[in-house]
C-alpha cells in the first residue's frame, strides 16, 4: 500500500484548470464587443456592419501580426511573468472600451447618450462620430490583441513544463475548451450586463475578472521543481520523458533563454505544417465568435435577443467544447490503451477529427 508521502500529488491538474479559466476569461472578454455592438453601441455611434467588420478585422490583423513575436517574449519572461503581463494588457484593454463612449462625446461636443442617438444618420456630424468612435475601438482592439495573443503560447509552454507527453494533448484540449465555455457564458451575462448596467460596465466588469485571475496566478504557479505542492512522485512523472530523451535534448530543455533562432524555424517543415493549418481553420471559428448570432439572425431569422437564438448559439458552442475534450483524450486513448506512439496516435487524432468539417457540406444544403 502506498504512503502518503509516495502518493502522487496531482497538482498539475490545478495548474490546469488555472490555464481553463484564463482562456475563459480571454474569449469572455473578446465576445464583449460582439454581443453588444449591434443592440447598445451601434445605435449611439451609428456604425454599419462595415464599421464593425472593420474593427475585428483590425483585432484579427494584430493578433496574427503579435502571435509571431509574443512566444519569444513568453520564453525571455517565464511563464509566471509572461503570462502575468499578458492578462494585464488584455484585460486594461478589455476595460479600455469602457470609456469610448465618453471620448468620443468629448470630442463632438455632446454632453450625452441621447444627444449621440439623436443625431441625424447619413449626416457630417453622425459621419465625425462613427469614424472617431471606430478607430477609438480600434485602437482598444489592438491592445486586447497584444495581451490576447499571449494566452495560448503560455498555456502551451505551461503544459509542457507540467505533463509529460502521453498528457499533453488532453490538457491542452482541456485548457483550450475554455474558449467554447467562455463563449457559452458570454451570450448569458453580457447582454444581461448591457442592459441592466450599460454597455461600458459589461467591458469593465469582464475585463475585470483578469485581475483576479493574476491575484491567484501569483500564489498558485511556479515550475515543478520548485513547486511545494508537487511531490517526488508527481515530479517523476511530469519528468518521465527525460529517461529516454537523448543528453543532447535534455541539455536543450534545461537551458535558458532561447535555443533555435526565430528565423530558423521557417526553414522547418513543421513550421509550416502549423502555420497551414491555423490559416485553414481559424478562419472558420472566428466566423462562428464574431458573426454567428449575426448569422442566425439573417439566415434564419433568429436574434441573438431571443430564447431561439441563444439557444442556437449555446448549443454551437456546446458541440464544439465537448469535441474539444474528447478530440485531446483521443491521442491519450491511442497511446495508453492502443500502445502506439504519442506522434503516431496524435496524427491518427488529427485525421479522424479533419473528416468531421465535410459534415458541413451535407448539412449545407439543408439550410437553403
Amino acid at each position: 500500500m502506498l504512503t502518503t508521502k509516495n502518493k502522487i500529488s496531482q497538482y498539475r491538474w490545478v495548474i490546469c484548470s488555472m490555464l481553463f479559466f484564463a482562456t475563459t476569461i480571454n474569449y469572455m472578454d473578446r465576445q464583449v464587443l460582439s454581443l453588444t455592438w449591434k443592440d447598445f453601441i451601434a445605435p449611439e455611434f451609428h456604425w454599419t456592419d462595415a464599421d464593425y467588420g472593420n474593427i475585428t478585422g483590425a483585432f484579427s490583423f494584430f493578433y496574427a501580426l503579435f502571435s509571431l513575436f509574443v512566444g519569444k517574449f513568453i520564453d525571455r519572461l517565464g511563464t509566471k511573468r509572461g503570462y502575468l503581463i499578458a492578462i494585464f494588457v488584455w484585460s486594461l484593454g478589455a476595460c479600455l472600451h469602457a470609456i469610448c463612449g465618453w471620448v468620443t462625446m468629448q470630442y463632438a461636443g455632446l454632453d450625452s447618450v441621447d444627444a449621440l442617438r439623436a443625431v441625424k444618420a447619413g449626416s457630417q456630424m453622425a459621419l465625425m462620430i462613427s469614424t472617431v468612435s471606430v478607430y477609438l475601438f480600434m485602437f482598444c482592439r489592438i491592445v486586447l490583441a497584444m495581451g490576447e495573443s499571449g494566452n495560448f503560447p503560455s498555456a502551451i509552454k505551461v503544459v509542457a513544463e507540467f505533463f509529460p507527453k502521453k498528457d499533453r494533448a488532453f490538457a491542452t484540449a482541456i485548457f483550450n475548451s475554455g474558449a467554447s465555455i467562455g463563449a457559452l457564458i458570454a451570450p448569458l451575462t453580457i447582454p444581461v450586463l448591457a442592459n441592466y448596467l450599460g454597455w461600458e460596465s459589461a467591458f469593465v466588469i469582464i475585463g475585470g475578472i483578469g485581475f483576479v485571475w493574476m491575484g491567484f496566478w501569483v500564489f498558485i504557479y511556479d515550475k515543478p521543481s520548485q513547486c511545494k505542492h508537487v511531490n517526488e512522485a508527481e515530479l517523476a512523472y511530469i519528468l518521465q520523458d527525460d529517461a529516454t530523451d537523448s543528453d543532447a535534448a535534455k541539455a536543450a530543455a534545461k537551458a535558458d533563454g532561447p535555443t533555435l533562432p526565430f528565423m530558423r524555424c521557417f526553414t522547418y517543415r513543421q513550421t509550416w505544417s502549423f502555420i497551414m493549418g491555423k490559416f485553414m481553420t481559424d478562419g472558420v471559428w472566428w466566423f462562428y465568435l464574431f458573426w454567428a448570432p449575426a448569422y442566425f439572425s439573417d439566415q434564419f431569422g433568429y436574434a441573438s435577443s431571443t430564447t431561439m437564438g441563444q439557444w442556437l448559439i449555446f448549443v454551437l458552442y456546446l458541440i464544439v467544447t465537448a469535441l474539444s475534450i474528447v478530440g485531446g483524450y483521443i491521442p491519450k486513448y491511442f497511446v495508453e490503451h492502443r500502445g502506439m506512439e504519442p506522434y503516431s496516435g496524435r496524427m491518427k487524432a488529427m485525421f479522424i477529427f479533419a473528416l468531421l468539417p465535410l459534415l458541413a457540406l451535407v448539412a449545407q444544403p439543408l439550410a437553403s
